[in-house]
């Protein structure tokens, strides 16, 4: 029984050396590059989504003088115009042809009257105010006849350009004052964007922004020729214009996508936007301080691609990694690059 009591003691003390010892195994150490928080100023870059317009004096519009009916479109839309060339034929509608019958009418009797004042006057048989109560009776009964009869019914393009649109069919019945075609100039297209009534208050005019065709990769630099901060009651936006470049050759009409960074309002902490991590949703840094990196919860602000403010989580002064975060873990031993 002594001699197997030693045996089992000195395999127990085998087994003792031979296990690997917790102090020999290295922990692991990640190689980081680090940034410093900073106050500095930062705006936000914000997506715009508009048309090109012609720009203000560069449109016009084509109106029915009278209550009438389309007869025939002699441009169609998109097609150049030089000025002075027809676009539309009108002649006058129901309404319009029994009022100027009316009108021709009054006309004839506003005149018989007249001329009788006249005669009645000379033999003494009327005044001086009955003879101009008529002549007056007259002459607005012939102003009556001129607004219905003296304006062309053929409507012709103000300048040259192209027709950018028409709002009618041949057939249909146009009332009065009723905006049919819409006419843009040859001059030179802006940019004109919707933007959240919100927002517009910090776009500036003179800021640069990146213009783009919808849906294309080619950019082309610009900046914000002006803002308008008016709420149109459709779209419930404001209007912020952009100068389009002659290169772009972007036409009236076509759809645009802007890219314009926000004045950022004053000064905040900032890092690079690259340190930033997401953990299903939230926000997150690591921090380094005497070669540990600590995860750290955020708070962030305005961004413009490049740096990012932090409202809370951070103070002034930390290290935080922006180059091989998103090997670490809470607490991982870091060495600097």
């Amino acid at each position: 029984m002594k001699t197997t009591w030693i045996g089992l003691a000195g395999l127990t003390l085998l087994c003792a050396c031979s296990a690997p010892s917790n102090e020999d195994t290295p922990e692991p150490v990640a190689l980081v590059t680090v940034a410093t928080a900073v106050p500095q100023t930062v705006g936000e870059t914000v997506k715009l989504y508009g048309i090109a317009d012609s720009g203000p004096g560069g449109q016009a519009s084509l109106v029915a003088p009278i209550e009438a009916r389309l007869v025939a479109i002699d441009t169609s839309i998109g097609t150049a115009v030089g000025q002075g060339q027809a676009v539309l034929r009108l002649i006058p509608g129901p309404t319009a042809t029994l009022e100027i019958a009316k009108a021709r009418s009054d006309v004839q009797a506003a005149t018989a009257a007249y001329a009788r004042a006249q005669r009645l006057r000379a033999d003494g048989l009327m005044s001086d105010a009955d003879v101009e109560t008529a002549r007056a009776a007259k002459a607005t009964a012939s102003a009556t006849i001129q607004s219905l009869t003296g304006r062309s019914l053929t409507l012709r393009a103000p300048m040259a350009g192209h027709v950018e649109g028409i709002t009618a069919r041949p057939g249909d019945i146009i009332a009065a004052g009723t905006s049919i075609a819409s006419i843009s100039g040859n001059g030179p297209a802006r940019a004109r964007f919707g933007v959240d009534p919100g927002l517009v208050r910090s776009i500036r005019a003179g800021a640069a922004v990146t213009l783009a065709r919808a849906g294309a990769l080619d950019r082309f630099p610009s900046h914000i020729e002006s803002v308008d901060p008016l709420v149109d009651p459709q779209t419930r936006l404001a209007s912020v214009y952009a100068i389009l470049p002659a290169a772009s050759q972007v036409r009236t009409g076509e759809a645009l996508t802007g890219e314009v960074v926000m004045s950022g309002g004053g000064s905040a902490l900032v890092i690079p936007y690259r340190a930033l991590l997401d953990d299903a949703g939230q926000p997150f840094v690591f921090v380094v301080a005497k070669g540990v990196a600590n995860r750290r919860d955020i708070a962030t602000g305005a961004n413009d691609g490049t740096h990012v403010a932090v409202l809370r989580g951070l103070k002034m002064g930390d290290q935080v990694v922006i180059d091989g975060g998103t090997a670490l873990q809470d607490g991982m031993k870091v060495r600097l690059r």
